[in-house]
């Protein structure tokens, strides 16, 4: 079982930016795809961006494309999320996710880290 902290949250200011930090518990980490989701007050949770065991493959949800990049480390067993010309819409806390599976689905996904708050200020 695969524990995952994610880390890098805070206040910006619109058109700012910040990175996300993604850290596995285990060596394991390049058996899985792992994903971003997050998820606002009163509101689902959303996928953002995920990418591939090995990092070859990326997707990302419409909201985000061109504005944010997904990557990983396997060496280091962490995912990032770079987020650029941050925007109000995208206050949030902001989850990373591992599975076998390669999917936007947030129900497929067996571990969650435990969040990390996001707010844009206009």
């Amino acid at each position: 079982q695969v524990q995952l902290v994610e880390s890098g949250g805070g206040l910006v200011q619109a058109g700012g930016s910040l990175r996300l930090s993604c850290a596995a518990s285990e060596r394991t980490f390049s058996r899985y795809n792992i994903g971003w989701f997050r998820q606002a007050p009163g509101k689902e949770r959303e996928f953002v961006a995920r990418i591939s065991r090995g990092g070859g493959t990326t997707w990302y949800a419409d909201s985000v494309k061109g504005r944010f990049t997904i990557s990983r480390d396997n060496a280091k067993n962490t995912a990032f999320l770079q987020m650029n010309s941050l925007k109000p819409e995208d206050t949030a806390v902001y989850y990373c996710a591992a599975d076998g599976s390669y999917s936007d689905d947030p129900r497929v996904y067996d571990y969650w880290g435990q969040g990390t708050q996001v707010t844009v200020s206009s």
